[in-house]
């Protein structure tokens, strides 16, 4: 059974965003804090929750993807910041009861997470 996501070690190191892998990292984790070039509002993610860790979690074509709390049934927030631009920053806001909400690349307002994700993508 692969360990969860929030009970993985941080890295020890700093990355810097040409090195942030493509897909998760199932025996670390990576905070925001660790990242050498993230901007003010992923280090801040969570900051209006109470949530400290801000981990990444993935690259999903020009975007690197960062959340602040739990992957399910919990208030949680995701950013994606394009990796070429990181002023060009998304979020997506995951509420407790399975809900969310967050503009993306394309303009557009989503409410489910996949459509989100899919702009990004798409972008």
């Amino acid at each position: 059974m692969p360990t969860p996501a929030e009970a993985r070690p941080p890295t020890d190191r700093d990355w810097h965003t040409d090195e942030l892998p493509p897909t998760p990292q199932r025996d670390f984790l990576i905070p925001a804090q660790r990242w050498v070039e993230a901007p003010v509002s992923v280090r801040t993610l969570g900051d209006d929750l109470g949530i400290d860790l801000v981990a990444y979690k993935r690259r999903i074509g020009r975007y690197l993807l960062w959340r602040a709390g739990p992957a399910r049934r919990a208030d949680a927030r995701y950013a994606a910041a394009a990796a070429d631009d990181l002023d060009r920053t998304f979020t997506f806001r995951l509420f407790s009861d399975g809900t969310g909400e967050g503009t993306g690349p394309d303009g557009g307002v989503h409410t489910r997470f996949r459509t989100w994700k899919e702009s990004l993508r798409d972008d």
